[in-house]
């Protein structure tokens, strides 16, 4: 698998990023115990806790980390992970998932390589990265992380003891939040309601007020993305892409659940492969579908810069 997103752009929650669903109300057995073992800012999550760690992410967001006893990148990541949750003093909580003990998780997280680090913002999946990765990428990730939150909604803390604080009580230590605006508050509270057609509306009407509105426009280009691949179903997708390497709407099917569930690089590698193998008069669906990608990503990350490339020198 290809890791996962390193660059969170602001004002993306890529909902059903991951299957949640069956873990939200999982029962827990009697012989484990019903609330997360908190230690700090550190929580260590079970397949019968996690319910409460879905429930904590409405008040501060949860960075989630899947390891194993055995992995050695874990054992590099874990510590960086550790170190900058504890000196954002209370704004991230980092929960740790023993994938091997917590089956269940492992395939709601669909961890199929660890090191995976993925974040919840209320209740909703946010891929952030997979593999060891160096402190200034964590760091840079967490710094977007805390945007997407708060125009989420979520900008609490908790104390050292892993207890909940009430997010105006730091307003004396903090600067506040900016309010989002109106046109992006619209947008998200349809993507909330699951409409996106109506938050696609919004990003359209804040783009034409200005054009230049960056967070609109990866809006936008979130919200097409989660209509396109609602409801659909990656193996038959995969099926119907591999029965037919050259038809475009089945390779951009795939593409898009790809994407959404945060393997970006295996997304652009699809297209670029299809692009380069299609005739020039049938191209433009893909390019203009690179191009939508690209933007939801975010032009400082470094896969869009070399996808970008790869583009030109296939169109040239």
């Amino acid at each position: 698998m290809s890791d996962q997103n390193p660059h969170v752009n602001p004002s993306t929650v890529l909902r059903g990023a991951v299957d949640l669903s069956s873990l939200r109300n999982r029962p827990a057995p009697a012989e484990q115990a019903a609330t997360p073992a908190v230690s700090g800012l550190v929580i260590e999550v079970t397949d019968a806790t996690f319910g409460e760690v879905l429930q904590l992410s409405r008040t501060v967001p949860v960075v989630v980390d899947l390891w194993a006893e055995w992995c050695g990148p874990c054992k590099q990541l874990s510590p960086i992970l550790e170190k900058v949750v504890t000196e954002l003093a209370g704004r991230l909580v980092l929960a740790k998932v023993d994938v091997d003990a917590n089956p269940q998780l492992a395939q709601g997280f669909r961890a199929q390589s660890i090191p995976m680090v993925v974040a919840l913002v209320a209740g909703q999946p946010v891929p952030l990265f997979t593999g060891a990765v160096p402190e200034q990428q964590v760091r840079d990730v967490f710094d977007q992380l805390l945007q997407v939150a708060a125009q989420n909604g979520v900008t609490g803390t908790v104390d050292a003891a892993g207890g909940d604080t009430d997010a105006d009580a730091d307003t004396a230590e903090a600067p506040a939040e900016p309010e989002l605006p109106p046109l992006h508050a619209e947008a998200f509270a349809a993507i909330e309601a699951g409409d996106y057609g109506r938050a696609a509306v919004a990003y359209e009407q804040a783009l034409a007020e200005n054009p230049r509105d960056e967070d609109a426009r990866a809006g936008l280009a979130q919200v097409r993305l989660l209509q396109r691949v609602q409801g659909a179903d990656l193996h038959e997708a995969r099926d119907a892409a591999a029965a037919a390497p050259l038809q475009v709407d089945a390779q951009l099917a795939v593409a898009d659940l790809d994407m959404a569930g945060g393997h970006v690089e295996d997304a652009f590698d699809r297209l670029l492969e299809l692009f380069g193998a299609l005739p020039s008069d049938e191209r433009t669906p893909v390019r203009e579908r690179l191009l939508e990608l690209f933007g939801l990503v975010g032009d400082t990350d470094p896969r869009v810069g070399s996808a970008r490339r790869r583009l030109t020198s296939l169109m040239f």
